[in-house]
């Protein structure tokens, strides 16, 4: 897991992790950054030191193929054949917290949730 909205495309014609565009690319941004302004943590944009030291998103968000190159993935499915604006928001370094911890990931997150609502 990371601490990251990514956005489409998840894939590009080469199959190398660089950053491929969208034809909304703008609108991509505007959504994953609505997302992360309200997460702290997620906004700074290295959220795994201990585990991914290298890893580093700008703002808390990340074009999905610059990140690592994801050939037939849902999210570019579902923009290119069912015109759905989807992003992938990982919520944490740790892919299956604990359950006593799912109170504390609602508090970093429902700020950011409302505000992805609010862009409909």
């Amino acid at each position: 897991g990371s601490l990251v909205v990514n956005y489409p495309f998840d894939d590009d014609e080469q199959g190398v992790a660089i950053y491929s565009k969208s034809p909304d690319d703008a609108v991509f941004q505007q959504l994953a950054l609505s997302y992360s302004k309200e997460n702290k943590k997620m906004y700074q944009g290295r959220p795994c030191k201990d585990m991914y030291p290298t890893e580093y998103f700008p703002h808390g968000i990340t074009n999905g193929a610059q990140w690592y190159n994801v050939p037939g993935g849902m999210q570019d499915w579902n923009y290119l054949h069912t015109n759905c604006f989807e992003v992938t928001i990982e919520l944490g370094c740790v892919k299956y917290p604990k359950a006593e911890e799912l109170p504390k990931y609602w508090e970093e997150n429902r700020r950011s949730l409302l505000q992805f609502m609010k862009q409909v």
